[in-house]
């Protein structure tokens, strides 16, 4: 015997075995991957057709052959469930939120948009006992939510708690939104989505870094100052004195600044003024005049990219329109989700906007 119900035929050119295997052939169709001789095969046959057992002999093949068949089958029988079952999961989640997956499904990959726009990748791992066992869940965010799972649940039931988890994390990625658009941001250069910390310059070659609570963004941070500056003391005490006085219902911003009692520096681009900035896409500092464009006419840039190693200007009715033109851009009710055309960052503009 062979494996996967196969078996080696000996080269025999007696007439009892032509009978033998004309009798064989009867009582079962077999396919045959190669033919090949075996002495012990022959002896075993000869011995068997002296006997005239012939139909025994038949018996003890076709039950081997079952049982190899069946051992077979009840391998590739779990692996094929597993992958049909993914399948038509991920048809459930939608294939172009599938980013990437491995050959054998058992790592995938869905590309989910936030309420803000904001771009995420969920990795799932499968084990191939799925959906008996829970699938291991990593993303960029702050923390991982606990996965409620049963033996009925399926993919979409972890990109619905995913989202979830995302809405949760909104306000804590406006706050920092709102420090990298308004404040001096040193470090990180290129944040991610699970970064929770921000160092600022506060002047005087001094700096602060910020922990935010991802959990309660609105809450007293955890700070650090760091300078070599003896200024650097005076400013402790300030915190020191002021960080009773932070209050949840007032902004991040405003709260930063009662505490340390001085207006913060913003970003070196901000700060000049009296720069005009010119768009990205048509290469000009001001809409041309035109009463079709109503009140957006002769009008400046009026969105910047949110990367801080990109900030490039645009005016919202250019991007909007190289927005649509792009086949990967998204549109839910008046906003258009796409990539900046130069950092390849998440971008939202409304349509007909008049920021």
């Amino acid at each position: 015997m062979r494996p996967h119900g196969y078996f080696k035929l000996p080269e025999l050119q007696t007439s009892s075995w032509l009978t033998a295997y004309c009798l064989f052939s009867q009582v079962r169709t077999i396919w045959f991957r190669r033919i090949q001789s075996s002495t012990r095969f022959q002896i075993f046959a000869v011995q068997r057709l002296r006997k005239q057992n012939i139909s025994k002999w038949d018996s003890n093949m076709s039950i081997r052959m079952e049982c190899t068949s069946q051992n077979r089958c009840g391998e590739l029988a779990p692996s094929s469930f597993f992958h049909h079952t993914v399948y038509s999961e991920i048809e459930e989640v939608g294939w172009e939120h599938l980013v990437k997956s491995a050959e054998d499904l058992t790592s995938l990959s869905f590309r989910i948009l936030d309420k803000r726009g904001r771009v995420h990748i969920m990795e799932i791992q499968l084990d191939e006992s799925y959906p008996k066992c829970p699938p291991s869940i990593s993303a960029d965010v702050p923390h991982i939510f606990k996965l409620e799972w049963s033996v009925n649940s399926r993919l979409k039931d972890v990109v619905l708690q995913f989202q979830e988890h995302l809405g949760k994390l909104q306000e804590f990625w406006s706050t920092l939104d709102d420090i990298d658009q308004s404040l001096w941001v040193v470090d990180p250069k290129q944040p991610h989505h699970a970064t929770s910390y921000r160092q600022i310059s506060i002047g005087n070659d001094c700096f602060l870094m910020l922990f935010i609570n991802a959990n309660d963004p609105r809450s007293l941070p955890e700070c650090r100052f760091m300078s070599s500056d003896p200024k650097v003391n005076s400013l402790r005490r300030i915190w020191r004195r002021n960080c009773k006085r932070w209050m949840k219902d007032k902004s991040f911003l405003e709260n930063l600044a009662t505490a340390l009692e001085t207006q913060l520096p913003g970003p070196p681009n901000i700060q000049q003024n009296d720069q005009q900035v010119e768009c990205g896409i048509c290469y000009a500092q001001c809409l041309p005049i035109d009463d079709e464009l109503g009140a957006r006419s002769g009008s400046g840039t009026d969105y910047t990219c949110d990367n801080n190693n990109c900030r490039r200007g645009f005016h919202s009715l250019c991007l909007g329109d190289w927005l649509r033109s792009i086949t990967t851009t998204r549109q839910s009710f008046n906003v258009l989700f796409g990539n900046c055309p130069y950092c390849s960052e998440p971008v939202a503009v409304k349509i007909n906007s008049k920021k």
